[in-house]
């Protein structure tokens, strides 16, 4: 598929739209439920050649600049109105990027065909117990031994946390240094004897694997170093900006879902005789829906198009923060307005809008929230 050509995106995103219908929609509440869904939707997921989008064609990849991306990210959550299918199929790009841009050329080629593949699954472990956003102030160590990295720690709300054979881990590799200079990137392994895990219990985004993660005497190699000691802060604060633009994208197309779910309700529901588009007040709140969506869609646009021109200076990642925080207050408003037009019904397990109600809180924190946000698009922006 040519990923500039018009037609051909069109037709990956009716691909998108029947997949949802046919492969999660008859499942999604089962895997709700279960608190999981199937790994083979990862296989699914790369067969069909989502999974690889946007990586480096040498390691398994497939060309697609974010103006495509970021179309099949709006498609794919307006279709699969899933917050946590899509949560844990996109680790990958969370936790390949540091892989991908500061590993070695083997570490690469040991890590990510496979996962591009759908046969292994990637993660990121920066969040702490003792801190969200105060990246600079995690505590999790790793102390050099020879060619080896003893590390010790603990790691909590991390998204593929049960599943994930590598993770792109944050550690503090200088115990004098406590700020942001003292702290690397690793790839540890799954499977490294002294990690375990923690099943975690959520709001929302219930399919979505999350856990607490503790390393105890974890022995990593020297050569699963990304970048250099003492300089991984730079590498979590980079990867941050293409993960608040892939949340933007998945924000807009939850709030389309929950329009689209509204606006079907609201053409079928019969009050007093009359179906509730015949009310001038539910018309205005479809139309208030369809207004949030539209500017924040226009927004993401501008952006991905900067973002293949790389454009992506101090004024793009301003934005990108302020588009995030836009994006999911779209989402947070739609997903309330659609509650509301579906009345009892929209408080049914089982609607799109009620499980969207519950996934926004962990859009409007998860990736930085809105404080921290507004906080660093004014430090961009010289406010």
């Amino acid at each position: 598929m040519n990923p500039v050509d018009p037609a051909e995106t069109e037709l990956m995103l009716e691909q998108v739209r029947r997949f949802a219908q046919t492969e999660v929609a008859p499942h999604l509440e089962d895997w709700e439920a279960a608190g999981e869904f199937p790994r083979s939707m990862y296989k699914r997921w790369a067969d069909l050649g989502w999974l690889a989008m946007g990586y480096p064609e040498e390691l398994g990849g497939i060309a697609a600049p974010w103006t495509l991306r970021n179309a099949f990210g709006v498609a794919a959550a307006r279709y699969t109105a899933s917050g946590g299918l899509l949560a844990s199929l996109g680790s990958n790009s969370i936790g390949l990027p540091p892989i991908i841009n500061y590993g070695s050329a083997a570490l690469k080629q040991a890590i990510v065909p496979s996962v591009l593949a759908g046969d292994k699954i990637a993660a990121l472990g920066i969040t702490e117990p003792g801190g969200g956003s105060d990246v600079a102030n995690l505590r999790t160590t790793a102390r050099r031994e020879g060619d080896y990295y003893i590390i010790n720690g603990e790691k909590t709300f991390i998204t593929s946390g049960m599943r994930f054979d590598w993770i792109s881990l944050a550690v503090r590799t200088d115990a004098d240094n406590k700020g942001a200079g003292g702290i690397s990137m690793i790839a540890v392994p799954g499977d490294a004897p002294g990690l375990s895990r923690t099943k975690l219990h959520k709001m929302g985004w219930h399919c979505s694997d999350t856990a607490s993660l503790y390393f105890d005497n974890v022995r990593v190699p020297v050569a699963n170093l990304l970048g250099e000691e003492n300089k991984g802060f730079k590498i979590i604060m980079t990867n941050f900006n293409g993960e608040r633009l892939g949340m933007s994208a998945t924000a807009i197309g939850m709030a389309e879902a929950c329009y689209d779910e509204a606006l079907a309700w609201a053409r079928e529901r019969k009050t007093f005789g009359q179906p509730l588009t015949s009310h001038q007040v539910l018309r205005h709140k479809l139309v208030d829906m369809r207004m949030r969506i539209e500017a924040s869609r226009a927004w993401l646009d501008k952006l991905s198009v900067q973002a293949d021109a790389g454009q992506t200076g101090q004024a793009w990642v301003a934005e990108v923060c302020m588009l995030k925080n836009q994006s999911t207050q779209t989402m947070q408003f739609c997903a309330d307005q659609g509650v509301q037009i579906l009345g009892g019904m929209g408080y049914m397990r089982g609607s799109a809008c009620e499980r969207i109600y519950r996934e926004v809180k962990v859009m409007t924190i998860g990736g930085g929230a809105e404080e921290i946000m507004k906080e660093l698009a004014a430090r961009q922006l010289d406010i």
